[in-house]
């Protein structure tokens, strides 16, 4: 049994009782994060340095009591819930840009950095920083790399692990580390691959070393509206069949257009069924030759409207549906569960269909958001936790959708991670000897379980929801905490 009160006393001769949280109504704020699932941390420190996190794991080694590592908390698996009375790290206070090389297109940063503010802080010297989660306005570098996170953009440019050049890492005996460095190219073997996506089972992220890239000459934001789903992903397939790789192809469907219209007010027409937002960029005279090719087959697969612009205000206001799309959502339920899977772009139709069976099967609400230009789905199941019986059947549906997504031939993540969510159907994908080779990174970083236990690996327990009706019980219905 742990000491817990001479853990925290100890805690805080490191970083000072001011950022160290122990008492319930403090750890509320920390149990949960953009997942369903909750759980309240054994304590939360928040350091301010390396040598702050080095000490704060050799401490937690000593006590023999596990971290967690936390951002901004925007993750959608629970990979930043605190499981196993664990002690929360969170990486809020490292959110300095340390150094910008124009030259190079490279720059420096805390992991504590938010997604957007290195986009705006380098956009004087033209540069801007590419993955774009739809949290960048709150999510953190530090975050994304542990989740390897995409966003709309990730279509034509990549994800995370294509824009980090390296990290300063600490790891489970203290000792702070470069994995890859601030060059592109390194010898050896790429630990830093290795590292992002890690979920933080391998160690702390201190710094981050990121590649730049040019704002582009032109970009071309256009809107096509359509009276069936059906004809929106058949435009999708057709427009990169065609070999024009857009910048980014979103896709919201009805459900999501009846949530955003009366917070956003875009206009569309009263029978439509799916938006598709693409976006090209480039130079100029590649820009408007793509833009028109796009126009052209959007029409012929049905378009009833077609909206189109250049104008950075007028393009945000495009790109705002989409982009406010989740927050709206409370409109139509108080909860929402959000599933992040992927199939091919070839089954992305079969698999809307199956999700829109699934939803009368069930007597559900499901709106659809998603990156459709590389299949990466995101149905977002919309309950009331207040409900009995509406937190089990959300996940039940999760599972179902899940399912779908592997038998299409496709993945249970493209962006979101395994974390609680999906640790229990890994088994769909990988053989035991797969998900041994893959836990013995753990065992080659030092890491053991030492760093966020019982995540991304089955455990053979239901950890998935449990968390959450734990603190749905503490209150009681209708009273949530």
């Amino acid at each position: 049994m742990v000491d817990r009160n001479a853990l925290i006393d100890d805690l805080e001769a490191i970083v000072g009782p001011s950022f160290v949280a122990w008492r319930p109504e403090d750890l509320l704020v920390y149990e949960y994060d953009g997942s369903i699932d909750r759980a309240t941390p054994l304590a939360v420190v928040v350091p301010a340095n390396v040598a702050q996190v080095s000490a704060i794991v050799r401490l937690c080694r000593r006590y023999e009591v596990p971290l967690v590592p936390r951002g901004a908390g925007t993750g959608l698996s629970g990979g930043a819930i605190a499981l196993d009375e664990s002690v929360q790290l969170v990486m809020t206070r490292f959110r300095r840009i340390l150094s910008v090389d124009v030259e190079n297109r490279t720059a420096v940063v805390e992991p504590g950095v938010v997604n957007a503010d290195l986009s705006v802080h380098v956009a004087p010297s033209g540069l801007y920083y590419v993955p774009d989660p739809s949290s960048q306005k709150a999510c953190t570098i530090g975050g994304n790399v542990a989740e390897n996170a995409g966003g709309p953009h990730c279509l034509a440019y990549g994800v995370t692990t294509n824009h980090v050049l390296g990290m300063e890492v600490v790891l489970a005996d203290g000792e702070a580390t470069w994995l890859g460095g601030e060059t592109r190219e390194t010898p050896w073997y790429d630990l830093r691959g290795a590292f992002i996506g890690s979920e933080g089972m391998f160690g702390i992220v201190t710094k981050v070393a990121v590649r730049l890239l040019p704002l582009p000459e032109a970009v071309q934001t256009m809107v096509a509206t359509f009276r069936s789903l059906d004809e929106a992903t058949g435009a999708v397939s057709d427009i990169i069949g065609s070999g024009v790789v857009p910048a980014a192809i979103e896709m919201i469907d009805k459900v999501t257009i009846a949530a955003v219209e009366p917070f956003y007010h875009p206009g569309y027409p009263p029978d439509a069924e799916a938006v598709l937002l693409v976006e090209v960029d480039g130079m100029r005279e590649t820009v408007e030759e793509e833009a028109a090719h796009v126009e052209a087959i959007c029409r012929r697969s049905g378009a009833s409207d077609f909206r189109s612009s250049d104008d950075p205000v007028r393009r945000a206001e495009l790109w705002a549906t989409r982009k406010g799309a989740i927050g709206a959502f409370g409109s139509l339920r108080p909860n929402y569960y959000l599933v992040d899977g992927v199939v091919p772009r070839t089954k992305l139709q079969e698999t809307m269909r199956k999700i829109s069976d699934l939803a009368a099967e069930m007597e559900i609400l499901i709106a659809n958001v998603f990156h459709a230009g590389d299949g990466n789905l995101h149905p977002c199941i919309l309950f009331d936790e207040r409900e009995p019986g509406a937190v089990e059947k959300t996940i039940a549906a999760g599972e179902r959708i899940l399912e779908m997504c592997v038998e299409a031939g496709g993945a249970l993540s493209g962006e979101h991670g395994i974390g609680i969510e999906k640790q229990a159907y890994m088994g769909l994908m990988y053989n035991q000897d797969d998900l041994a080779a893959m836990e013995g990174l753990k065992v080659a970083f030092g890491a053991g379980d030492f760093f966020n236990p019982l995540k991304v690996f089955p455990t053979g327990r239901n950890l998935h929801g449990a968390a959450y009706r734990g603190a749905i019980r503490k209150t009681g219905t209708g009273d949530v905490v």
